[in-house]
C-alpha cells in the first residue's frame, strides 16, 4: 500500500483563486445522494460539460469512529466520482482527500457531510498549471510484515496437549496489512440465539485472530459488534459478544492494552430493518475488527 510523505493535494488560499468547487451534501452515515442533492449534481453536469476537475475532498460529522467515518468519506467520494467519470473531464493526476471527521468546520452537523469537487473552467486552461500549483507528492511504499502464515494453528490445552486446528490463511494475512481505520468483518463468527456464547464451528475464527495479533506486535484493534432484526439491543448483545473475543485474546495471552470493544447494536446496518431477508439478516448481525494501529 502505497503512503504519500507529502500532501497530495494542497488546496491553499494562493492556488484557488481560480479554481472552483462546488459541494454536495449527504445523510447522516449515508454515501448516497438524495433525490434533491442527486438533482443538484446532475443539473452541475449539465451546466457543465466543459469543466475539468482535478479534485476531490470527502467529509463526515462527528458521529462514529475516525475510521468509521473516513471509510465513510471515501465512499461517498467514490459514488460522486462515478456520477461524474465520462460526463466531465477528469485530469489524469485527479486526486481525493477524504477526512472523516477530523475537519469538520462547521457547527452545523450536516454543513459537514459532504464531498467536494475541485474544478476549473475552460477560460483557466492556459493557466491550468499555475492554477493548480503543486508539486508531485512523494510517494514511499510502506513495509508491511511479509508473514507467511501457516493453515495449521496448533493450541496448547491447559492440561499441556495440543490440538490442531484448520485456519484460513487468507483472512490472517488480510488482517496483517490492513491500514489503520480498515474495517474487516469476521467471517462464520457466529453465536447461539440470544447469547453471547460463541458457536463451535466458529472457533477457527477466534484462532485466525489470535494468530495474527501474535505474528504482530504492533496490531492494535477494536472489536465492533452488531445485531439484526431488532431497533433497540435490550440485553446489549453486541457489546457482549464483541467482550467475549476480546477476553478469548486476553485470556490466550494477547495484552489488553491492544485491544478494546464495542457494541453498536443495530444502529449501523448494512441494510435497512427490518432486513428483508435472511441474507440481509445474517449481513446486519456481524462482528468486525477495525485496525487501530499496524
Amino acid at each position: 500500500m502505497k503512503f504519500l510523505i507529502t500532501l497530495l493535494f494542497s488546496f491553499t488560499v494562493s492556488c484557488v483563486f481560480a479554481q472552483e468547487q462546488i459541494s454536495f451534501f449527504f445523510d447522516s452515515d449515508k454515501f448516497v445522494l438524495q433525490k434533491n442533492e442527486l438533482l443538484k449534481l446532475n443539473q452541475w453536469l449539465v451546466a457543465n460539460k466543459e469543466v475539468k476537475v482535478v479534485g476531490a475532498y470527502g467529509f463526515c460529522d462527528e458521529e462514529g469512529s475516525v475510521g468509521y467515518n473516513d471509510t465513510l468519506a471515501k465512499k461517498r467520494i467514490d459514488y460522486v466520482f462515478n456520477a461524474i467519470k465520462n460526463k466531465v473531464k477528469i485530469r489524469e493526476d485527479f486526486k481525493t482527500r477524504n477526512f472523516g471527521e477530523l475537519h469538520t468546520s462547521s457547527a452545523i452537523k450536516a454543513e459537514n457531510r459532504k464531498v467536494t469537487l475541485y474544478y476549473i473552467l475552460p477560460k483557466d486552461f492556459v493557466n491550468e498549471e499555475k492554477i493548480i500549483g503543486f508539486r508531485k507528492a512523494v510517494v514511499v511504499e510502506k513495509k508491511k510484515p511479509n508473514i507467511k502464515f501457516s493453515d495449521i494453528y496448533i493450541y496448547e490445552n491447559p492440561d499441556g496437549s495440543t490440538a490442531n486446528i484448520k485456519v484460513d490463511t487468507v483472512f490472517m494475512k488480510k488482517v496483517s496489512v490492513a491500514n489503520v481505520g480498515e474495517k474487516i468483518k469476521l467471517e462464520s463468527m457466529n453465536f447461539f440465539v440470544d447469547t453471547f456464547a460463541i458457536m463451535p464451528q466458529s472457533r477457527s475464527v477466534m484462532f485466525e485472530l489470535l494468530a495474527v495479533m501474535k505474528s504482530c506486535p504492533n496490531l492494535k484493534i477494536q472489536i465492533q459488534g452488531h445485531i439484526c432484526c431488532v431497533q433497540k439491543d435490550v440485553r446489549d448483545l453486541s457489546t457482549q459478544r464483541a467482550k467475549a473475543i476480546c477476553k478469548f485474546l486476553e485470556y490466550n495471552g494477547i495484552e489488553k492494552s491492544r485491544m478494546t470493544f464495542v457494541g453498536y447494536g443495530s444502529t449501523k446496518p448494512l441494510y435497512p430493518l427490518p432486513e428483508k431477508t435472511e441474507a440481509e439478516r445474517e449481513a446486519n448481525r456481524r462482528v468486525e475488527i477495525e485496525i487501530v494501529a499496524n
